[in-house]
């Protein structure tokens, strides 16, 4: 049970050799961090029983309000709920703040005797669990859910 960048220690046929007009920036952003190995981006899990699960882009960083807040542990706290199957979180622009929202898409599971009104509850409930586990400046603007033919954005 351990958490880390996803590296590669071999080439394989379809993997990208350079960047247009740009080798050195390749050889900095892929081959530099983790030198004998191909760096992905990508955050991983792997467990005690060998199974990788991919986490998210560790270059994926959203400015909110000055601060520095990586996707990836945004979409680990919802995805905690016992309601989020799976989840995306994005920046989008803003006015003044320039890159200052965020916008989580979730998918949910279809849980019995689950209703409308429950997940008319859901946008607060883990708005609640990211003010908690990371900061109320990272709670997204705006959550759309999607489960069985539900569809709403709810504003913040």
């Amino acid at each position: 049970n351990i958490s880390g960048a996803l590296c590669i220690s071999q080439a394989w046929p379809g993997m990208a050799r350079t960047i247009y007009n740009d080798h050195k920036r390749f050889l900095e952003t892929y081959l530099t961090p983790y030198p004998g190995f191909f760096f992905t981006g990508d955050g991983v899990y792997r467990t005690s029983e060998g199974y990788y699960q991919l986490t998210g882009r560790l270059d994926d960083i959203i400015n909110i309000s000055g601060h520095r807040l990586g996707t990836a542990e945004v979409e680990d706290v919802v995805n905690d709920h016992v309601a989020v199957a799976e989840s995306a979180v994005i920046g989008y622009p803003h006015e003044i703040k320039g890159e200052g929202k965020m916008l989580a898409f979730l998918l949910l599971k279809r849980l019995p005797g689950a209703t409308a009104l429950q997940r008319e509850t859901l946008a607060a409930e883990l708005r609640e669990l990211i003010s908690k586990k990371i900061a109320k400046y990272a709670a997204p603007e705006y959550i759309q859910v999607t489960c069985a033919g539900w569809s709403n954005t709810h504003p913040g």
